[in-house]
């Protein structure tokens, strides 16, 4: 299967110049070739679920999920002779309700987070594993990520960037008034509780990896015990990856 970003004119020059060295559509059936960047694999991992395992070519900007193609033959033969590594790694379960008391759910690769919606903070009350963390923090949000998604938002947040082959749930606050919560690692089997307290006056939205949900009261975040495969070419180090990407970008 072949997802190419239908808005990226790089994208499609990228799949015309691969085209003439190997057969992108002869792929094994279990393999989906995502050509595009991080967020065209996280919408297309979305749509098509853990069934597959994903082979993406960065095309866009950054791509720290892709692979990136230095040379064309190169690549084209690394991908013919089947030349690669299947990473799988974790994502996150949301499960939220709305005012009205409507329910969502939702699956994500990179991170779950909750943030304010209109000028005012936002007040939460968070537990994790029935332990409460913060009764009531005044912030702009909070952000629960996977080891893959803390080189995203949550790194610009301040968290750390973690190692992307470490199974973990980091959590995130976003711009804490009071207390001045720091981010914390938790383990991959942690149940995270937030409530939003006086949801009618001061508003939240859950996004989980772009899609969003707003005038949510409550929110439960923990492992989603579906692994997704993401496949990386030989010669990938994902360490080297890490420092080159994020750490000294």
């Amino acid at each position: 299967m072949l997802e190419i970003d239908p808005n990226s004119p790089k994208a499609k020059q990228l799949v015309e110049a691969l085209s003439a060295h190997v057969d992108l559509e002869s792929l094994p059936e279990e393999i989906c070739l995502v050509v595009g960047g991080d967020g065209h694999l996280l919408s297309v991992i979305a749509e098509r679920g853990a069934d597959y395992s994903y082979l993406g070519l960065n095309s866009g900007s950054l791509g720290f999920m892709l692979n990136d193609v230095v040379d064309i033959e190169s690549t084209a033969k690394l991908i013919a002779t089947q030349r690669w590594s299947v990473h799988r790694v974790p994502r996150l379960a949301m499960q939220a309700i709305d005012g009205t008391g409507q329910r969502y759910t939702g699956l994500a690769l990179n991170d779950v987070y909750l943030e304010r919606m209109t000028g005012q903070t936002t007040h939460l009350r968070v537990r994790v594993d029935g332990v409460t963390v913060v009764d009531r923090m005044v912030c702009d949000g909070l952000i629960l990520s996977t080891a893959l998604g803390s080189t995203a938002y949550s790194f610009s947040a301040g968290g750390s960037a973690c190692h992307p082959e470490l199974r973990l749930m980091q959590l995130t606050a976003i711009c804490p008034h009071a207390p001045r919560l720091p981010p914390v690692s938790l383990p991959p089997d942690a149940v995270v509780e937030v409530e939003v307290l006086d949801s009618d006056k001061r508003p939240a939205r859950v996004v989980t990896d772009g899609i969003d949900h707003p005038g949510v009261s409550s929110v439960h975040i923990a492992d989603a015990k579906s692994d997704v495969g993401l496949v990386f070419l030989e010669g990938h180090d994902p360490t080297a990856t890490l420092i080159r990407k994020v750490i000294n970008a």
